[in-house]
């Protein structure tokens, strides 16, 4: 992904807020440790604008038959960016250049992710680091049917896969396939070739996804539909976890929060992800683990 895209897009975002067509980010958060684990659980303004959004406005988020993708916001969307993805700042980020890419025609969001889906996600990874994500189904966060894969860019409080660094091995053969002591529940990492081109990120993107798929016995249904699940992507590690639930006790789980950030609804929900544990709040939403680590 060119410096170029890069340019455009913070131009488009210092617009776009000027205008009103993106939200502001304001936060409350608090850290909670888990297990040698650090959690960032936050409240958002823009995830209550999207609450709202959803009853107030016909075809809001939730509204199956409303697609906000085909055609994207004009004053969100990076024009002519990918030739098979529309890039689109996210109207109701959690972070600064939150974005969404979405497929330029309509495909299910449960229809397993391809390899045009990782080369435009690769673009970001390779040259600007970060955390790719995709939330496949609605148990799994996702609020839209039209296929789309997000990135956050890399910050200290953003997203990440480092916080499970320490007990992954650095020297991991690319390829190989590891679970987290600390992660009760159903998962899968995949070490990823880590290197600057794209093309070849690209490409071990796909493999890994398609082994942790396999890992985890994912398989598509007659619909060629998978069953929900969470994919993450970065810090050399790409991480996918099926999911139960998108709910724990109101408390929406989406892929940031097995990246580490845990956003919630009110920010009275802040204490009750600490009364049950950022973890418990994760394994279940997730599958109780059969496996050793």
């Amino acid at each position: 992904m060119s410096k170029e895209i890069l340019q455009r897009l913070d131009q488009l975002s210092q617009a776009a807020l000027a205008s009103g067509d993106l939200l502001p980010v304001q936060a409350q958060e608090e850290l909670m440790h888990d297990q040698g684990l650090t959690f960032f659980v936050r409240w958002v303004s823009t995830l209550a604008a999207k609450d709202a959004a959803s009853v107030s406005i016909p075809g809001g988020p939730r509204d199956p038959n409303f697609n906000p993708f085909l055609p994207p916001a004009p004053a969100l969307t990076v024009a002519d960016a990918s030739p098979t993805h529309n890039i689109v700042l996210n109207k109701f980020a959690v972070c600064d250049l939150h974005l969404v890419l979405a497929d330029k025609v309509f495909s299910e969001q449960l229809s397993p992710l391809r390899d045009i889906d990782f080369q435009v996600l690769a673009d970001f990874l390779a040259l600007q680091g970060g955390l790719g994500f995709y939330n496949g189904g609605g148990p799994a966060g996702a609020s839209q049917r039209h296929k789309h894969t997000q990135w956050v860019p890399p910050a200290e409080s953003n997203g990440s896969l480092a916080l499970y660094l320490d007990e992954l091995p650095a020297q991991a053969p690319v390829g190989s396939v590891h679970r987290h002591p600390a992660l009760v529940f159903e998962h899968c990492f995949v070490r990823l070739l880590e290197t600057q081109d794209p093309t070849a990120l690209s490409s071990s993107l796909l493999s890994a996804y398609q082994l942790a798929c396999k890992e985890l016995g994912l398989v598509t249904d007659e619909q060629g539909l998978l069953p929900p699940h969470n994919m993450l992507a970065g810090q050399g590690w790409l991480l996918v976890v099926p999911r139960s639930v998108e709910l724990v006790d109101g408390i929406s789980v989406n892929a940031l929060s097995y990246a580490g950030c845990i956003y919630v609804r009110t920010p009275e929900q802040i204490e009750r992800v600490r009364q049950i544990g950022p973890l418990a709040v994760l394994a279940q939403a997730a599958y109780a683990s059969t496996r050793q680590a």
